[in-house]
């Protein structure tokens, strides 16, 4: 139910403190059940119509909520936290929102109590410190050598997504790529960087069994001259340039007065030297490859060839970046500064392959490369997409993992052990902030819950057996089965989370709704749009209950 809304001359919306409340609250729960089905191995998919008119199909809670459009402004900072997780850690989007709805939903009680906000928000807070607190207490180291528990846990983690049923595929690649592009920084910390260093090719086209990591790069390009250039060298020289291969224009129009007709001629004989001496410059460090960001004239082209060098042109900055880092050249910007420590030597392999109507490049089987790509195939562009995502999460989960090495259980273990210390720990608390922090307690039960809901279990049923399994303390690793709805135990199961994807599910959610719950006011400076042809300005106007359209608020 919306609050009643005055709307004042100067375009000012304001609503009263305890509604804003309300509205808020009954806004972020709508986004959370949006996705709420999208959470656990038996969820459901979600068919979407992105901008454009294409279609999207998945089961990302980050992907799901990047296409909606939402005005109401609590909905769509709820939006915003999943946007932030998966920046972060790369998953969990779906728990964050799920876990934040349910934190403001149990508050709301309080809120029509007259329990103040910040009182509500300092027991919130309170209940979060405890509960990174029994994470720590319960999760277990892992060695990140060991690569059948590595690729366990990466499974266990996409064991949500759509590609779990092609097993361990996406598993193997990710853990692949981010052991490629993994850099020791000394005193046992690791720097991965997925973004930078690891690029996902989509190809259109055979098995998806065919998908592979190279040990090297790949990219959509082809030499500059086919006939005279070769496509295939073994054990490549390569050069990287970030400066064109042509005659220098000057920066401002230039104009040049020429006398005699032989001045012409020598004028030409200037450029076609200049571009002599660049190749020369180049040529002098015997390359079998050169690869520039900028333009290659025919001339260079000409030269090039003629000394049985391949070359390539207008690549693009990133793809020049991850080549210099799998073959360990330096990016040069004048050829004059060339030294012999600037030439790649790390490749096995310089090839061009037609793939489909496309030519593409590989620089592969390069001996300990810091850049890969990985090579998707598969029958249609909505599956790799798909694919694609799912694999971004597996490398943000490894990544975290190779950073973090620490586990806990997943299957709702994990929030379940939780809230049964949080409920031990609400009976110590003196004061008013017993009854929200117990309230928080519960609101954790909700990941659990949703899992059970689900698999087509008897939620209550299953939920009770739970709560008396961890209110004893038996065992804090009791948890769901998400594809049976079975109670189980989850290191049997082999079914883990990453520490730190659950340590910012738990602080992103309850910041969150914190931050919502502090909100007394809606004040909108948007103009009120006037009926076509109408001049007189408008009167103040009180909205009824009855009145205030509610689907302005959320999608159905």
């Amino acid at each position: 139910m919306q609050a009643p809304v005055l709307v004042l001359n100067d375009s000012l919306t304001r609503e009263s403190g305890t509604k804003v409340h309300n509205a808020n609250i009954q806004a972020s729960k709508a986004v959370a059940d949006i996705i709420r089905t999208t959470l656990g191995p038996r969820s459901m998919l979600k068919m979407l119509l992105d901008a454009t008119g294409g279609i999207v199909v998945t089961n990302d809670g980050n992907a799901i909520l990047r296409e909606l459009d939402i005005a109401h402004p609590a909905a769509k900072s709820m939006i915003e936290l999943s946007r932030t997780q998966d920046e972060e850690v790369g998953d969990g989007t779906t728990s964050v929102i799920v876990l934040a709805g349910e934190m403001l939903h149990v508050a709301e009680d309080f809120i029509e109590k007259k329990y103040h906000p910040t009182v509500i928000c300092r027991a919130y807070n309170k209940a979060l410190e405890d509960a990174l607190a029994v994470l720590d207490k319960i999760s277990m180291s892992i060695d990140v050598n060991n690569r059948s528990m590595m690729l366990g846990l990466v499974k266990s983690c996409i064991g949500t997504k759509f590609t779990s049923q092609f097993g361990d595929l996406i598993a193997d690649l990710a853990l692949d790529a981010t052991t490629t592009v993994g850099v020791d920084l000394g005193q046992g910390v690791r720097e991965v960087d997925i973004k930078k260093y690891i690029k996902v090719e989509k190809i259109p086209g055979g098995q998806l069994e065919d998908s592979k990591v190279l040990k090297g790069v790949m990219f959509n390009k082809d030499v500059v001259v086919p006939g005279k250039m070769k496509r295939k060298i073994i054990n490549p020289r390569v050069i990287l340039l970030d400066c064109p291969l042509e005659y220098k224009k000057g920066e401002n129009q230039t104009n040049a007065e020429l006398v005699r007709e032989e001045d012409w001629a020598v004028l030409l004989k200037m450029e076609e030297e200049y571009i002599m001496n660049l190749c020369a410059q180049i040529l002098k460090f015997k390359p079998d490859l050169v690869i520039t960001e900028k333009g290659l004239s025919d001339l260079a082209c000409h030269y090039l060839s003629k000394a049985g060098v391949s070359a390539i042109r207008r690549l693009r900055k990133t793809d020049n970046n991850r080549i210099a880092k799998a073959c360990g050249a330096v990016i040069v910007n004048r050829p004059d500064e060339l030294q012999e420590s600037d030439v790649g030597t790390g490749a096995g392999l310089f090839e061009v392959k037609k793939i489909g109507d496309e030519f593409f490049a590989y620089i592969v089987d390069c001996q300990d490369p810091k850049a890969c790509t990985v090579l998707l195939r598969g029958a249609s562009k909505d599956l790799l997409n798909e694919v694609e995502r799912n694999l971004q999460d597996a490398m943000s989960v490894a990544r975290n993992i190779l950073k973090h090495p620490k586990l806990v259980p997943g299957g709702g273990a994990t929030e379940l052990t939780v809230s049964a210390t949080l409920k031990q720990n609400s009976s110590s608390i003196e004061g008013i902030e017993k009854w929200p922090y117990e309230a928080a307690a519960v609101a954790f039960e909700a990941i659990p819950r949703t899992l059970a809901q689900n698999c087509g279990v008897n939620v209550i049923r299953t939920m009770t057996a739970l709560q008396g399994k961890h209110a004893n303390g038996e065992n804090a690793w009791t948890g769901i089965d998400g594809n049976t709805g079975v109670i189980a135990d989850m290191k049997e199961l082999k079914i883990w989370d990453a520490y730190n994807v659950k340590a910012q599910t738990f602080k992103t959610a309850i910041e969150a709704a914190c931050m919502l719950l502090r909100i007394d006011d809606i004040v909108s400076g948007i103009k009120k749009r006037q009926a076509p042809g109408s001049t007189q300005p408008s009167k103040p106007t009180i909205e009824q209950e009855g009145d205030a359209d509610t689907e302005q608020m959320i999608p159905e």
